[in-house]
This record gives C-alpha cells, sequence and structure tokens, in this order.
C-alpha cells in the first residue's frame, strides 16, 4: 500500500511475509500514459525490488474501494474528525463544514472532541450532548491525560484505513503520538493571538496503529468549502435527515427555510447554521451580471 508521496516517488509498505518493509518507489511510465494516478491508500503492485537500497518501482495500481479529494487518500473505510474544545475554542460553524465534508464521502463519520482536559466535565458533557443532538457518539479524548484513547484504538481498529482530519492546532498529531508508542510526530503550540492553529503535518501520510489497522494524518486547514449542490444539503445534516425519515416533507424540492406548508420545523439546534448554508450556495449558484 501507498503510505506517502515524496516529491516524484512513492513509498509502499509490503504486506505479508514482509509486513512493515518501507520501499521508496518510482513508477512506471505506462501508468502515466493511461492516466493512472498514484495517491496515499492506494494498493499497488511492484516490481524490480532492490532490497539492498529498499527501492522498487509501482507497476500496476488495483481499483479503488473509496476515494477522497480532500485530504487525497484512496480505500479509506472511515473519516475521523477532530474538534478541539479549547485551545482553538469549539466553533459550530467551522466544526459543521468539516462534517458536511465528511458526510460527502458516504463512509462512517466519527467525531472527536479532543484536548478536554482543558475543559470543566460538566462543560465536556455539555459538548458531548450538543453533539449527540447533532446525530453523532462523539468521543472525548485528550492526547495529554490519555482520556479516550484506548476506546479509540478500537473504534479505529473496526477499520483498514481511517482519516483523520480537522482544523488546524485541534491535536491530530498529538493524538497519533498517543495512539502509536513511538511515533513523535512534530506538534505546535495555537497562535496565541488568533487562537489559530499551526500546521505541522505538510502532507497525507499513513500510520499503522498496533492493531494493524491504518490511519491517515492529513494537514489542517480551518474552513473546507461548502457542498456544490444544494438539493442534497438537507442529507448531510445528519438531525434533519432523521426528522425528514420520520416525517417526510411534502414538497420534493423544498429547501427547508420557512416555507409554507414545509413539514420541518426550526426547532433544532443547527438550523441557523443550515439556513446560512443554504443561503450561501443558493447566492454562489446564480449567475453574476455584467457590468
Amino acid at each position: 500500500m501507498v503510505v506517502a508521496l515524496q516529491a516524484n516517488y512513492l513509498e509502499v509498505e509490503l504486506d505479508d511475509p514482509e509486513a512493515g518493509l518501507r520501499l521508496l518507489c518510482t513508477r512506471r511510465t505506462r501508468l502515466a500514459h493511461r492516466g493512472a494516478a498514484v495517491h496515499v491508500g492506494d494498493r499497488v503492485w511492484v516490481e524490480a525490488i532492490d532490497r539492498e537500497h529498499n527501492r522498487a518501482v509501482v507497476a500496476e495500481v488495483d481499483p479503488r474501494s473509496s476515494w477522497l479529494t480532500r485530504p487525497p487518500v484512496a480505500n479509506v473505510t472511515a473519516v475521523v474528525v477532530a474538534l478541539a474544545v479549547e485551545q482553538p475554542a469549539f466553533d459550530p460553524d467551522q466544526a459543521s463544514r468539516f462534517l458536511l465534508t465528511a458526510e460527502q464521502t458516504g463512509l462512517q463519520v466519527h467525531v472527536l472532541l479532543s484536548k478536554c482536559d482543558l475543559i470543566p466535565a460538566e462543560q465536556q458533557q455539555a459538548l458531548v450532548e450538543r453533539l449527540r443532538g447533532w446525530g453523532y457518539d462523539p468521543l472525548a479524548v485528550s492526547s495529554r491525560t490519555g482520556m479516550g484513547l484506548e476506546t479509540l484504538r478500537s473504534r479505529l481498529a473496526q477499520g483498514s484505513l481511517s482519516v483523520l482530519c480537522g482544523p488546524s492546532g485541534v491535536g491530530k498529531s498529538s493524538l497519533l503520538n498517543g495512539l502509536i508508542p513511538g511515533l513523535e510526530l512534530r506538534v505546535a503550540a495555537v497562535s496565541g493571538r488568533l487562537q489559530r492553529g499551526r500546521h505541522t503535518t505538510r502532507h497525507v501520510e499513513l500510520h499503522t496503529l498496533p492493531s494493524g489497522a491504518r490511519v491517515a494524518d492529513t494537514p489542517g486547514f480551518n474552513r473546507p468549502e461548502l457542498p456544490g449542490d444544494v438539493q442534497n444539503l438537507e442529507v448531510l445534516f445528519p438531525e434533519l435527515r432523521r426528522r425528514l425519515e420520520d416525517q417526510p416533507c411534502r414538497f420534493r424540492d423544498c429547501l427547508h427555510r420557512g416555507e409554507p406548508g414545509c413539514g420541518i420545523d426550526q426547532d433544532w439546534d443547527r438550523y441557523a447554521l443550515y439556513r446560512r448554508a443554504v443561503e450561501e450556495m443558493l447566492a454562489l449558484s446564480r449567475p453574476s451580471r455584467g457590468g
């Protein structure tokens, strides 16, 4: 499996019987001629192995079971969204944008509340309950105290490849250091004035957990784009999706913005966020008028 990209090279880990052996690989020219791009997470066949120098050539790429574009990772089984409760402070709008991006994949979505040692237990529980209302089962974790890490290991072990994503500074690299002994990824403090994270992860790389499952560490970014299809937005909010399953709206093309006769009420936590997202997406879809 391709575990990292390094300039024009691929880092590939071999399966059994040589599990863990990492090779620095180039690509056969025919792959480029066929337009076959190779990305992290791809399962590949290698040849011309030089065991003395740990070099090889990627000859073929297996078909993918799934594909994420941002971050670009193949064969993902779950998306793990990490959201800090403090330093930087929890931001419902930013959190929702990451969750919408994760929901678009159609894969299982896990939510982590990181740095939970920085807030009182009552505040932590209130955030957990709030996210349950959003339709998730969040896990409170702390890389400093080890809170929740064993449960997180168990959840990650249920899939073969999970992508860990989230805003800069939420502690993704610190969590991986806690999950994988001896990993020692570089970490950095959050900017004090702006409360923004600093990018310590510069590229996508897969790391192997003791269970054998892999997790992708990804570069942080702070404001994902909204989805492109406003008509599909409702299914990306689990709490709205559940309401529509229980009581479908009688208008097929309804955007649930309080239209007369709409079957969806407005008494849910993220309604204002949903409404703003709809308005922003509609504004972007309108053709601009020339001067």
